[in-house]
């Protein structure tokens, strides 16, 4: 018999309601995604900053039309809904990754553009959607942790867990971890870009230094990130600016490097 999870939505609540004065905590136990959910409430007209956790997901979704799944216990999936109006919007994901990984563990590394990794292996992943309606811009950040160890998938390693890192850390513990530290990062980015995390993200970066291949074909080696964001690039051609929109990037196999 599974036991159900304790989630510390008061205690969340307590310590970001300073912050975001609208600002409310829901857990559902299933839904087909949390950024599916929140996405609909803001495109209906719904404003106020909500944390949203899902203990099941049945149509996760993750970067590039990925289906992230999850059970109860085995992950956390939250999303989190808020107004922002920055000047820039560049960087925001690298953003987000950067809040968790510090919030998280100083051995969690970070995949451009929005991977969490450990020991090369995915520790979790990011999507960031937004939606403007009347003038206004709602983001959704939707977040997904490997708590337990997953079995591999097919010819694919085993993706990390935070119990590799953290042994005993639960989902509701490793949420009230990294909640408040990333509505405040947010808050920041809104006010000052990505560019005063730039020098932080970088010394997380797993890619930097590592020839990678993007998925448009291009090869190169990482360089790091722009003030801005970008994957800095540099290929047989020169230096390239690789946005997050356009490409994924994942280091060539042993293999590969050594030819």
């Amino acid at each position: 018999m599974i036991t159900p999870t304790a989630w510390p939505a008061e205690a969340v609540w307590e310590q970001v309601f300073p912050l975001l004065p609208d600002f409310t905590v829901e857990v559902l136990p299933e839904t087909d995604s949390s950024n599916s959910e929140l996405m609909r409430r803001a495109r209906a007209g719904q404003h106020e900053a909500t944390l949203l956790v899902a203990e099941r997901q049945t149509a996760g979704r993750g970067r590039m039309g990925r289906v992230w799944q999850s059970q109860p216990g085995d992950s956390l999936t939250f999303s989190l809904s808020v107004s922002l109006q920055p000047q820039d919007w560049s960087g925001l994901s690298l953003a987000v990754g950067l809040s968790l990984a510090e919030s998280l563990h100083p051995d969690v590394g970070l995949k451009w553009p929005n991977d969490l990794w450990f020991q090369d292996r995915k520790l979790g992943g990011i999507l960031v959607e937004a939606a403007s309606m009347g003038g206004r811009s709602q983001v959704v950040v939707g977040v997904g942790l490997n708590i337990r160890p997953r079995p591999a998938q097919g010819l694919n390693t085993a993706p990390a867990a935070l119990s590799e890192l953290l042994p005993g850390l639960s989902a509701s513990a490793a949420l009230l971890r990294v909640a408040l530290p990333l509505v405040q990062t947010l808050l920041a980015f809104e006010r000052d870009g990505f560019g005063a995390l730039q020098s932080r993200f970088e010394s997380r970066d797993v890619l930097k230094g590592r020839p990678v291949h993007t998925s448009d074909g291009q090869e190169g080696l990482a360089l790091g990130v722009s003030p801005v964001g970008a994957l800095r690039l540099q290929t047989d051609t020169g230096v390239q600016d690789i946005h997050s929109a356009e490409v994924s990037v994942r280091p060539f196999a042993a293999q590969e490097t050594s030819r």
